[in-house]
């Protein structure tokens, strides 16, 4: 019990200050690097910040729901897609120093805040804990679709990684209700879009 612990909590200090990696290459890496206004940079810096925010979130999650989760099968599935998304970690952090920005101040409060989450969901049982994922990757998608409408149109790399990010994303989402997700009531999903609008916008400056 002590050594998965002990585990666990390098493995929280290697997400927060620890230089993720990634299998594949990172999307975009191969395209120019267009001029931008110093507005536009900061802009992209920005949104960049906030969804390198996102994925310290989602390893914090996926941390607390595969502790929690009583499937062996489900449990395998949340390590999987927690790999991928320390390949995100590593793409947005690349593109946040690319241009010149910096990764979120408050990261410790949120991958904090974000294993709650995931052990409360974990502890409501593996429908309940699928359900969660299905519908944060599902707000992660949308979110996502948003920054490419937002990101400027000649920052052509970092839209490649928020395009690969939406299409890994959806994906978990589809795993999540093919493993038998719960299908949260409407009250539910506004209270997360509620709690996300918070993070993103906080991300976003500090």
């Amino acid at each position: 019990m002590i050594d998965h612990l002990i585990i666990q909590f390098d493995r929280g200090l290697r997400t927060l200050f620890g230089e993720p990696t990634s299998v594949r290459q990172t999307p975009g890496a191969d395209l120019p690097e267009h001029e931008l206004s110093d507005d536009e940079r900061r802009h992209a810096a920005g949104l960049m910040r906030v969804n390198h925010c996102g994925e310290i979130c989602a390893q914090a999650l996926y941390q607390g729901q595969a502790l929690t989760s009583r499937d062996d099968a489900i449990r395998e599935s949340l390590v999987r897609a927690a790999q991928e998304e320390t390949e995100h970690l590593a793409w947005t952090e690349q593109r946040i120093g690319e241009l010149g920005g910096r990764k979120s101040l408050l990261n410790p409060v949120w991958y904090l805040g974000s294993l709650g989450l995931g052990v409360l969901a974990g502890r409501l049982g593996d429908r309940v804990n699928l359900g969660f994922l299905a519908e944060t990757e599902r707000q992660v998608e949308q979110h996502l679709s948003d920054h490419l409408d937002r990101l400027p149109q000649a920052d052509q790399r970092s839209r490649a990684i928020v395009e690969q990010m939406r299409s890994d994303e959806a994906e978990h989402a589809a795993t999540a209700v093919q493993l038998g997700a719960a299908d949260f009531p409407a009250p539910v999903r506004k209270a997360m879009q509620l709690a996300s609008k918070v993070m993103t916008r906080t991300a976003y400056w500090v």
